[in-house]
């Protein structure tokens, strides 16, 4: 058995560590070659690459056309990435290769999961608010109410959250979840595991994902927001999921509700969450947004009840590993 791997600068540009970990994992079970190719590499993969001995390839970026079979007359399973055209596709599964693709990307559930977590945490206790002040001033460390004017539900001792939002623990506050997927449902059973009372919405979802992560299923949407104290929409953006979470919703959702974003800002009616923010009445944290980059004069940048970081939730190097990982198990050859 021999293995090809041949990635575009273009490939490793999105999925950095990904190549070098098939690699790693081919290795293993027999002669695997990377062959990277320069920048300017425009050719197709047939003629780049052509190998009469290789029985298992992986083409990450590289043009691939339906003669580029012939380059390779031992060749028995092969994953093509991006996925070719119908016509491709045909041409090398007639000539007796089995193409493979991704079945689903949970590769980078648990990237995501735990991002939304560190985000959740992050806005319950204003951890960067904090990390920020205290690099501007030594104030930041003096939690006394001003004397003679102590009051009960304020700042006091070593107590820097905003308790105008939901703050502090995850454990006891009723954290509802819409979508029970590879991200939601791994969000759900960490907060489950915290002790959060967790509750979910999704129409797809077997009830075994509810189960597995310590879910309480809702049967309707508008029952989850009524009384969440973290709101966490979490389902991919699709045609039938687009605008899911509605005005309406936002508007139900409790005053001082914390809202975690980190799939894609288009399930939620944004100008609805925007408005509701940027009044005080809810707290944000989200790596997604409704423009991306946010423009540096976008009113959202000046809220401190809100937790914002650039979209870079999923592609960490353990999801590139998985990317590969998944892909490459389904070759019979790697069994």
């Amino acid at each position: 058995m021999s293995s090809l791997i041949v990635v575009h600068p273009r490939f490793d540009g999105e999925w950095p560590f990904a190549a070098d970990h098939l690699q790693q994992l081919w290795a293993a079970s027999g002669p695997t070659r990377l062959q990277r190719l320069a920048h300017e590499e425009s050719r197709p993969l047939g003629s780049v690459a052509a190998d009469s001995q290789v029985t298992r390839l992986v083409s990450c970026g590289v043009p691939v056309t339906a003669a580029c079979v012939n380059a390779f007359p031992r060749l028995r399973e092969a994953a093509l990435l991006p996925a070719p055209a119908p016509a491709v596709r045909t041409a090398w599964e007639t000539a007796g290769v089995t193409l493979y693709q991704h079945r689903s990307e949970g590769f980078w559930g648990q990237s995501v999961a735990e991002f939304a977590l560190a985000l959740t945490l992050a806005a319950l206790r204003r951890i960067p608010q904090t990390g920020a002040a205290l690099r501007q001033s030594q104030a930041v460390w003096d939690y006394r109410q001003p004397a003679g004017a102590e009051a009960p539900g304020r700042r006091g001792l070593q107590f820097g959250d905003d308790p105008r939002f939901c703050h502090g623990t995850i454990a006891g506050k009723r954290v509802r979840v819409v979508g029970l997927g590879n991200i939601g449902s791994r969000y759900a059973a960490v907060c489950a595991h915290l002790g959060a009372d967790v509750a979910g919405w999704d129409p797809i979802a077997p009830e075994a994902a509810f189960h597995r992560s310590g879910t309480r299923q809702v049967e309707r949407l508008d029952e989850l927001v009524a009384d969440a104290d973290i709101f966490a929409p979490m389902l991919p953006l699709r045609e039938a999921t687009a605008g899911v979470v509605t005005a309406a919703h936002l508007q139900a959702l409790p005053r001082g509700t914390l809202v975690v974003l980190v799939t894609r800002a288009g399930i939620v009616d944004m100008p609805s969450l925007r408005q509701r923010v940027l009044a005080a009445e809810l707290a944000l944290a989200a790596d997604v947004f409704d423009l991306e980059p946010l423009p540096l004069d976008d009113p959202l940048l000046r809220c401190e009840h809100a937790v914002l970081t650039p979209h870079n939730a999923g592609r960490t190097a353990h999801a590139n590993q998985q990317f590969v990982a998944a892909l490459a198990a389904q070759f019979r050859q790697s069994r």
